[in-house]
């Protein structure tokens, strides 16, 4: 399940580091985008879940694959995925990171800015369905430090609202405008309102998951 909050605006700063949202200054159409989503898993158990990531040239070709795993309902999917990318020879060819939502394996919370920090990259969450923010809120009162959680949600930011391919999509942004933002969702959004790189993202980590 994927869940995203819409929160007031704020500055973009973060650890005492301004993040710098940068504009594109050509988006390609063979831009590289990684595409990244976790695989099933049963909720509320011990153990971890593999995380997968696919190298797309815009929506087109799929160029690489990489993989990570995390703990269900854990703290450490931000510093895994951000070493997963990091480590990769893919690296460097890469512009942009999307994730399918913040949370992973259950509630294993990305920090979307912390990411773009760590990575350099801009980075776009996204997500099918509005947040309900007191479903989110309940889930949160049965898992250990709820309230920690619940902060790197609030710290996502502002969410927002657009179409794609006539359906309405909810996406999370660090280190990059709203307008290239839209632009490359729209851009590598072929066969559904949903990117290529995570669709093919999240048919690779269920299809390899136990």
């Amino acid at each position: 399940m994927r869940f995203h909050l819409k929160a007031k605006i704020r500055l973009i700063a973060f650890g005492g580091k301004a993040l710098e949202v940068k504009g594109f200054r050509v988006i390609k159409s063979e831009i590289r985008v990684l595409g990244v989503d976790d695989g099933k898993f049963v909720p509320h158990t011990a153990g971890d879940v593999i995380v997968v990531g696919v190298v797309f040239r815009g929506s087109c070709w799929l160029d690489g694959v990489m993989h990570t795993r995390i703990a269900i309902d854990g703290f450490d999917a931000t510093e895994r995925i951000a070493f997963m990318i990091n480590s990769s020879p893919h690296c460097k060819q890469l512009r942009l990171v999307m994730l399918n939502g913040i949370t992973f394996a259950g509630f294993n919370v990305v920090d979307i800015k912390r990411l773009n920090l760590a990575t350099k990259l801009p980075v776009i969450a996204l997500t099918r369905d509005k947040p309900d923010l007191e479903a989110i809120r309940k889930a949160l009162n049965n898992l250990p430090k709820s309230e920690e959680r619940w902060k790197m949600i609030l710290e996502a930011g502002e969410i927002h609202e657009i179409c794609s391919r006539g359906k309405q999509i909810y996406m999370g942004l660090a280190g990059i405008s709203l307008v290239d933002a839209r632009e490359i969702v729209e851009l590598t959004s072929i066969r559904s309102s949903f990117p290529e790189p995570l669709r093919v993202a999240h048919l690779v980590a269920s299809g390899i998951s136990p």
